[in-house]
């Protein structure tokens, strides 16, 4: 079953490398891919504090699953730590993947981030552990550990 998953990362420097993971589903059936995106990025930049959390609250009506996408800066992201705290509170499935080693439109990959996620919730690497042909495989262990 597909599930609706909200990507958490850091907007401003991850821009790139969340869109490699949040549209790898474009090039598969929807059904295969194993989740839906509902995330949360264009408009994040242009609004104020309490807009951000509202945004972000309604971005996450729905979603079953959770997936910090994990960069060189996203630990120390204040938006990041809230909606994974919101995860908690909805009850989502919770997993990081790595996406440091995605080339970003320059070519260049970045240096491997602190996790975000408390211990017990799973990580992954996107280039390392094939994300592209498991990222389905994750988001459903992920909704399963959390039900």
């Amino acid at each position: 079953m597909a599930r609706k998953v909200f990507f958490s990362f850091h907007y401003g420097r991850d821009i790139s490398r969340a869109n490699v993971v949040r549209n790898s589903w474009l090039t598969k059936d929807k059904g295969t891919a194993g989740f839906i995106d509902a995330s949360l990025w264009e408009e994040a930049k242009a609004k104020g504090d309490a807009s951000i959390k509202k945004l972000i609250d309604d971005q996450m009506i729905g979603t079953t699953v959770t997936a910090v996408l994990i960069g060189s800066e996203t630990a120390q992201r204040t938006y990041v730590k809230y909606e994974i705290a919101k995860s908690l509170e909805r009850g989502n499935g919770l997993l990081g993947i790595y996406i440091h080693n995605i080339k970003d439109l320059n070519g260049n990959v970045a240096a491997k981030g602190a996790n975000p996620l408390a211990a017990g919730y799973p990580t992954y690497d996107w280039v390392i552990g094939n994300g592209y042909a498991n990222l389905g495989t994750w988001v459903e262990a992920a909704y399963k550990a959390a039900n």
